[in-house]
């Protein structure tokens, strides 16, 4: 059984997918890049910011399943330009830094809306 969830705490679907996807104990998160949730536009041009508008609305998701960031044991991290990599590296340990999970970081010619960064989950709610 699957369980699609939502929350107005991250910026809506700009496509046809969810949020977010509760299988079982399984969270699948959707890609979120740094759109302000009130608004739906980047929040900035800056890519420690929009990091950490992404991981905010990431967290917003997993919270609206039951879950924290210390539940997520997979994350794909996407950029732009991989010259942001140290730049999204330190944001990204500020949220990151207690057993992290596993990680891919790859480069990708563009992003939804020109967002810098994109970041998807995985996260395990089971005891």
């Amino acid at each position: 059984m699957k369980t699609i969830i939502a929350t107005d705490g991250a910026p809506r679907a700009i496509g046809p997918y969810a949020q977010a996807v509760r299988a079982g104990d399984w969270l699948y998160c959707s890609g979120q890049i740094g759109l302000d949730p009130a608004t739906g536009e980047l929040c900035s041009a800056d890519v420690v910011e929009q990091t950490r508008r992404t991981i905010l609305n990431l967290k917003a998701v997993v919270e609206a399943a039951g879950g924290t960031l210390a539940n997520v044991v997979k994350t794909t991290v996407y950029l732009h330009e991989l010259k942001h990599y140290t730049q999204v590296n330190e944001t990204y340990a500020e949220y990151f830094s207690v057993e992290p999970p596993a990680r891919a970081a790859v480069q990708v010619e563009a992003l939804p809306r020109e967002a810098l960064v994109e970041i998807d989950a995985v996260a395990y709610l089971g005891a």
